[in-house]
Order: C-alpha cells, then sequence, then structure tokens
C-alpha cells in the first residue's frame, strides 16, 4: 500500500494493514487518524481480523508518535483492556524513554493502572483528540490502578492541531465545561463519586474552581458582594478540599487550601459543605442549588440567601449548552 490511506485499510488484507501501520511515518500515522472519520475508524476496527490488527499495530507504534519528552518523564506499567472485543488486553511497559508493547498474558504480575476502551477511544488517545477526563466522568472509559499513571500516558501525545509526535502534549487538566455538563448526563451517583475519590479528583476540581471567574455574568453579579467557603467531602482519606469563591463588582476570585483556610468565618457571609460530585453537579446544571439545600445535599452554615445570590451570579455551562 501507499499512502497511509484509512478508509483503505478497511478493504486491506490484515497482514497488509499491519504491516502499513508497522511501516508508516509516525507523523503521517498520527495525521491519518486525526483526519479519519469515527465511521472509517469503526468499519475496520469492527472487523474480525482487521480490527485485532490495527489495534496492535498502533500499539507498538506507540513509542514512536509519543512526544520524547513525555515518554522520557513516564514510568509505570500499563494494560489497556479492549472493550471492543473480549479478552483481549495489551501491556505497555514505559521505562526510560522506551514504550515495550505486547498482548498480556507474557508478563506475570498486576498492572499500575488498568484502563478499559474501545479501539476507536486507543485511535483518538494516540492522535490527541480522547477528552480523557470527560470519557472517565461520563463512565465511557474505565481507569482502575493509579489515576496519575493514566493521566501521564494519556498526556504522551501531541494535541490535536499540533505538530504530530514534536508538537503540544495534551494536558488533561484542560478540562471543556460543556463537554463535562454534557458528560454527566444520567450517570449513576455512585459513578461519579469513584471518580472524585481517585487521582483525577484534583484534576476536575481544581480546573472547575480555576475557570469559576470567567464564568461571571456581570449583569448578575453587578453590586453583589458575597464570600462563600466550600468544604467538599468524598475524599478517601477521610479530610476535604477547601476553597472560598469571593464575588466582588461584578468579579470573582478564588482561594484554596491553606489560603482558603486563612479567611475567618467571620468574613464569610456562608460556608458550603457537600459531596463533591454533588458541587460538579451542582455547577454543571445537573443539580438545582435550592433542591440541593432542601434535600440535605448541600449543608448551608451562614446566610443561605447569599450562597444562592452567589450561585445566580454565575452562567456556568451546562448539560443544555450548544
Amino acid at each position: 500500500m501507499g499512502t497511509l490511506d484509512w478508509a483503505a485499510l478497511g478493504q486491506a488484507a490484515p497482514a497488509d494493514v499491519a504491516a502499513t501501520l508497522r511501516d508508516a511515518d509516525p507523523a503521517a500515522l498520527v495525521r491519518a487518524i486525526r483526519t479519519a472519520t469515527d465511521e472509517e475508524i469503526l468499519a475496520v476496527g469492527h472487523d474480525a481480523e482487521r480490527g485485532p490488527a490495527v489495534v496492535e499495530g498502533v500499539m507498538r507504534r506507540i513509542g514512536d508518535v509519543a512526544v520524547p519528552d513525555r515518554l522520557a518523564a513516564t514510568r509505570g506499567w500499563v494494560r489497556w483492556d479492549s472493550a471492543t472485543r473480549a479478552r483481549e488486553s495489551w501491556h505497555l511497559d514505559l521505562q526510560h524513554g522506551a514504550a515495550e508493547v505486547a498482548p498480556a498474558g507474557r508478563r506475570s504480575g498486576a498492572a499500575d493502572v488498568v484502563v478499559r476502551g474501545t479501539d476507536l477511544q486507543l485511535l483518538r488517545l494516540v492522535a490527541g483528540q480522547l477528552d480523557v477526563a470527560a470519557e472517565l466522568l461520563a463512565d465511557r472509559i474505565g481507569i482502575d490502578g493509579s489515576g496519575d499513571l493514566a493521566i501521564a500516558t494519556a498526556s504522551l501525545f501531541a494535541v490535536d492541531g499540533t505538530d504530530p509526535v514534536t508538537g503540544t502534549p495534551v494536558d488533561v487538566r484542560d478540562i471543556d465545561p460543556v463537554a463535562i455538563a454534557r458528560a454527566l448526563h444520567g450517570v449513576p451517583a455512585a459513578h461519579l463519586r469513584a471518580v472524585l475519590a481517585s487521582d483525577f479528583r484534583p484534576v476536575v476540581l481544581e480546573e472547575v474552581f480555576g475557570r469559576m471567574p470567567s464564568f461571571v455574568n456581570g449583569r448578575k453579579a453587578a453590586g453583589v458582594q458575597v464570600t462563600v467557603g466550600f468544604r467538599l467531602t468524598g475524599r478517601p482519606d477521610g479530610e476535604v478540599d477547601r476553597y472560598v469563591l469571593r464575588l466582588s463588582d461584578g468579579r470573582a476570585s478564588v482561594l484554596s487550601g491553606t489560603a482558603a483556610d486563612a479567611v475567618p468565618v467571620g468574613d464569610r457571609d456562608a460556608t458550603v459543605t457537600c459531596e463533591a460530585a454533588d458541587f460538579l453537579r451542582l455547577v454543571t446544571g445537573h443539580l438545582s442549588a435550592v433542591s440541593g439545600v432542601l434535600r440535605g445535599q448541600l449543608k448551608v452554615r451562614g446566610d443561605k440567601v447569599a450562597a444562592l445570590r452567589l450561585n445566580a451570579a454565575f452562567d456556568i455551562p451546562t448539560a443544555a449548552a450548544g
């Protein structure tokens, strides 16, 4: 085969598929995945013979298509379990700037992290096109074990829109609020609690609070002077994450951790205590502030009206956005 044409792979013999992916220039391989439609990828992936050849071919090229600096900094053993074909797994050993890949069963012991995803998700991941946080929150991809290694693995690849291999690495923390809002639709509360008890918790919370100032509605916030503390539960160590959100003359600022603790209770209009999962549902339109208070999901100490006034001053993307 000549140039790497994803649609043509669907018509090639499995041996030719494997050879094409093995011999392709790394940058050309990534570009071919980026420009392929989901339908073209799925057409190949769902073929009983070509699908496994594609996954093997892409897995064996991970060391070639990863951003070198990120690859050199990543250590650990990842197992990829196929959600497309039962009992298909691959081991990815990341050590010393290299990625050694082999089918499951050739190495004893437990992987540091197990990721369960589809062929399409694997290819979009390698092409820098997969929003891992949204997929995880939506329960469309499974991650068990070291979330830190999962984040590092997702960050091995150049983000779509930059040069393959040498471009800007994916930043898992660059969360799209609209994508997250949509991802939470219909997600069981137990799953959301589990994600926010994992290593992805700080990724989600820091990004959400970090973006809050950009969602202030100047008209609604005009003249509002409110300071509200948040205590978010659900951490596996039993501790809470602390934040303070201040709204003054149409501008918002956020303090976290010890900086939040330094704001005296007397200087706060209210303090809200809730599970991190309920806070995320609140700021993405999946939980009403009023119903959350009435049901006891949001426990407010201090001025409840001030807390509600703060919530009303933001236009945060919701599940209905777009």
